[in-house]
C-alpha cells in the first residue's frame, strides 16, 4: 500500500529543474506502462524519490508499492518454501511494481538471487519503478556479484526512463526553515521610572 498523501499535487515541482518536472508530469499519465517501460529514480535521501514514485502510481493502474527489503524477504521465504514459481506470477497482477529504496538493501547471495530473478521475470513484460540513493557504479553493494550486477542493470535500463533528483534534501530544508527565526525580536530592557523611586 502506498503512503497516503504522496501525489503529484502535493509534490513541490518548483524544487525540480524545469525539464525534470515536465518529465515527471508526463510520466504521471501512466503511458509508460503500455510498453513495460521501467522508471529509475536516483537521488540522495530526502530529495523526493519515494514521493515521486507514489505520484506515478496514481494513474489508475494496478500498483504495488513496497520497500525493497520487505519484497526480498517475501520472495526469500517463498523460495525456502519451494513456492517461488507461484509467488512470482502473483506479482504479475501489478502493472507497476514500485521497489522503494533498493540502495538500502545489502543482500546475501540468496537475497540477491531472488531479487535478480524478479527483475528478470518482469523484463519487457511489466514495469518496475526503483528508487535508489546509490548510483549504478555502487550497485555491486546490492548484488555482490559483478556479472549479476551488470545483468540486472542491463535489463532495467534497456527500456527505461531515468529521473535524477539532484536537488537539496527536502527534509533538511524543512528542518533549517523551522529552526530559523522569521525575524529578530528586539531585547526589551525594563527600567524603573524615576518617579517610582
Amino acid at each position: 500500500m502506498q503512503p497516503p498523501g504522496k501525489t503529484l499535487d502535493t509534490f513541490d515541482l518548483n524544487r525540480l529543474p524545469l525539464a525534470l518536472g515536465r518529465k515527471l508530469r508526463d510520466l504521471c499519465s501512466g503511458h509508460f506502462l503500455e510498453e513495460a517501460t521501467n522508471v529509475l529514480a536516483f537521488g540522495l535521501p530526502g530529495t523526493g524519490k519515494s514521493h515521486a514514485a507514489c505520484a506515478l502510481g496514481q494513474a489508475g493502474h494496478a500498483v504495488l508499492f513496497v520497500p525493497t527489503f520487505q519484497l526480498v524477504q517475501h520472495l526469500l521465504a517463498a523460495k525456502r518454501d519451494l513456492d517461488l514459481p507461484r509467488a512470482l506470477p502473483k506479482l504479475d497482477r501489478y502493472e507497476l511494481l514500485i521497489c522503494d529504496d533498493i540502495g538500502n538493501v545489502k543482500q546475501s547471495p540468496d537475497e540477491s538471487e531472488v531479487l535478480f530473478t524478479l527483475l528478470a521475470e518482469r523484463y519487457e513484460r511489466r514495469s518496475v519503478l526503483i528508487t535508489s540513493n546509490l548510483v549504478f557504479s555502487a550497485w555491486d553493494k546490492i548484488f555482490r556479484n559483478p556479472m549479476t550486477t551488470a545483468a540486472a542493470i542491463d535489463r532495467l535500463v534497456h527500456h527505461s526512463v531515468i529521473l535524477e533528483l539532484d536537488v537539496p534534501s527536502y527534509r533538511t530544508e524543512a528542518h533549517e526553515t523551522a529552526a530559523t527565526p522569521t525575524q529578530d525580536i528586539p531585547a526589551v530592557t525594563h527600567q524603573r521610572s524615576r518617579d517610582a523611586r
